[in-house]
């Protein structure tokens, strides 16, 4: 029961003048009265009518969708997606922008953040402000770039392949998504029907060309009979144990990056852009150095990138431990990485198994945490262990930002920060920084 001061303003129309990028996909605007606005659909310097989708007479802020565009920015483009507006499928944020524009907002707000939350400008933290397409990526306006390898498809009351309104449950159906890698269109989930059918998560791996289907029932639903091609694997997640059942195929997907070939289990983390692992590898190498012989930590180590590439670098006389909580993910990492005998692999939270270990020192450092960040107790922990270099990954730049100051009040600065565009069309955008003690310049 809503409080009786309080009133919905859902489907109130304001004419904005729309002012920065925010954190999340959208612009920040003001209503004449000084509300405050998180507009999506609009660019910077735009003026538009926005009409609110979330808030109340009493909220802090009111979320909206620019439904009519006054003012044009000179980024702005038709979107290519028609299923791409205000009030459709929520996945893609920046459809209605330039390339090169949606590059420079994700570089606005990695800015943003690490002025506000780290203290720290561009200069300060190592980045030239730029943020890299992946390779092949680089498309004039209009063409989208194909380039999502695992998508989630929900599925409607009447069997339809969709995806997800923002903020919403509610379902889009599509017949194409055009970020989806080719593998994944090929699979045609939009074309068929899905009767009893919560979701349907099509894979189409970049490196070995496997492809997978997992379908997650309704409660009390039975599984269709599928009729793919015979190379498709098809799982099943199981209605009470919640675990993956193979239907037909193999339980896993096989990735390469590095040279290596990475088994990918359901519910095994791998990045979606079939260049990321390859670019991160490079960068997080660059940036740490390894030195044969060298003790390394990898952290949120999912099925063992890193670790695998770390490992081939110090050679026989280092040591690498991964850490990741995931039972799964443990156990395709040491599959993966079961001929390099100087890797072990640990199952748990970072924060529980790391102080377990009674390790004191370690050479380098790499962590890829979730999108919560490491957090403050665990940066103390790792800035403990005298590292002459970490490599922090990032795929949330807020996270990144809150984490970096936490590792300079341990004496530990960024000296190389790199952003990439590994998720075009949308506000997501992945960051490699590198940090030292600020006593060890050499």
């Amino acid at each position: 029961m809503q409080h009786e001061t309080e009133a919905s303003l859902v489907g109130h129309e304001y004419e904005v003048e729309v002012g920065p990028v925010a954190h999340g996909g959208h612009c920040v605007a003001r209503t004449e009265a000084g509300r405050v606005l998180f507009v999506r659909h609009a660019l910077p310097g735009e003026r538009v009518v926005a009409r609110v989708t979330e808030g109340e007479s009493t909220s802090r802020f009111l979320r909206a969708d620019a439904v009519r565009v006054l003012d044009a920015s000179k980024d702005r483009v038709e979107a290519p997606c028609p299923f791409s507006g205000p009030g459709k499928c929520g996945g893609c944020d920046w459809q209605h922008a330039k390339p090169g524009a949606q590059r420079r907002l994700k570089g606005e707000v990695i800015t943003e953040q690490l002025m506000r939350l780290a203290g720290l400008t561009p200069e300060e933290a190592g980045w030239d402000g730029t943020v890299v397409p992946a390779d092949g990526d680089k498309l004039p306006a209009g063409e989208v770039p194909a380039w999502r390898t695992r998508v989630q498809y929900a599925v409607d009351a009447e069997g339809h392949a969709g995806l997800r309104k923002h903020r919403s449950h509610d379902v889009e159906v599509i017949d194409r998504c055009l970020i989806a890698a080719p593998g994944v269109t090929e699979l045609g989930i939009e074309k068929r029907e899905w009767p009893q059918m919560a979701s349907v998560e099509a894979i189409a791996a970049s490196g070995s060309g496997d492809r997978q289907v997992i379908l997650t029932p309704k409660p009390g639903g039975r599984l269709p009979i599928v009729e793919l091609d015979k190379p498709v694997s098809v799982l099943r997640i199981g209605e009470k144990d919640k675990q993956v059942h193979p239907v037909h195929g193999r339980a896993f997907v096989r990735e390469r990056a590095d040279g290596r070939t990475y088994r990918v289990g359901e519910g095994g983390f791998w990045q979606v852009h079939p260049q990321a692992a390859d670019m991160l590898v490079k960068a997080v190498m660059q940036g740490l150095m390894p030195r044969k012989g060298d003790m390394a930590l990898d952290l949120y180590c999912g099925v063992g990138l890193f670790a695998g590439a770390l490992a081939e670098r110090i050679g026989d006389k280092g040591a690498v431990l991964g850490i990741e909580s995931g039972k799964r993910a443990v156990e395709d990492a040491r599959h993966n990485l079961k001929d390099l005998e100087r890797v072990r692999i640990e199952q748990g939270k970072v924060e529980q198994v790391l102080p377990r270990t009674r390790i004191e020192e370690a050479d380098i450092i790499v962590l890829d945490p979730p999108r919560a960040g490491a957090g403050k107790q665990t940066v103390r922990h790792l800035a403990s262990l005298g590292a002459r270099r970490i490599a922090y990954v990032a795929c949330d730049p807020a996270a990144l930002a809150r984490d970096l100051k936490y590792f300079a009040e341990e004496g530990y600065k960024p000296v190389k920060l790199r952003a990439f565009d590994f998720f075009p069309m949308t506000h997501h955008v992945e960051c490699v920084a590198i940090l030292k003690p600020v006593a060890k310049e050499a």
